[in-house]
């Protein structure tokens, strides 16, 4: 008796492992992915800057405020809860996705900038391309976080404090470097990327 226990509990642990195995190529695949399609693809300047201000980082902020979600576990039944949990997570899904897609395009605009004969440019170029790409992995990050609050809405979720500081770090960064929206100082216009 004893013996099949064990091996039913082996055989438990080995399921896990290869799930979290699967979950592991499926994450590198999406990064993979996400990689390849950034690279092939061409950068509009302006529509990379204006998809980066309009983001409502506000609105984010509310849909994972984590004294929201308590006051809503406290005053709705679980059944509604978790459903409203899972609209809410999909909608912070949709802005880090797309906070990611601008932080890419930001990436992009950045390399452009720093290959500038202009010194100041080029320096600029970095700062912006260093804070893109940390703001790029806060949102793989924030993405895969959310992604389990819809499957398992039970679950209390993680605050996502570095996702929005990072996000407001390259706001105060690109926007201190105004000069980047109106294609000034050897910076390509739109759709030269």
């Amino acid at each position: 008796m004893e013996h099949g226990i064990s091996t039913l509990a082996q055989g438990q642990g080995l399921i896990a492992v290869w799930a979290l195995v699967a979950v592991a190529f499926m994450a590198l695949g999406i990064v993979a992915y996400v990689a390849i399609r950034t690279r092939t693809r061409r950068v509009d300047v302006e529509a990379a800057l204006e998809a980066f201000r309009a983001l409502d980082i506000d609105a984010f902020r509310n849909l994972v405020d984590s004294s929201e979600e308590a006051f809503l576990r406290d005053h709705l039944p679980p059944k509604k809860f978790r459903q409203i949990k899972r609209q809410r997570a999909w909608a912070a899904l949709i802005y880090t996705r797309e906070t990611g897609k601008a932080a890419a395009a930001l990436a992009v605009v950045a390399q452009t900038a720093q290959r500038s004969s202009d010194p100041i440019v080029a320096a600029s170029g970095a700062k912006v391309a260093e804070n893109a790409f940390r703001l790029r992995l806060q949102t793989t990050r924030a993405s895969l976080q959310l992604l389990t609050d819809i499957v398992l809405p039970i679950m209390p979720s993680r605050p996502l404090p570095l996702f929005i500081d990072q996000y407001e770090r390259t706001a105060q960064t690109l926007f201190r470097l105004g000069r980047f929206s109106s294609g000034a100082h050897g910076l390509p216009s739109s759709g030269s990327v």
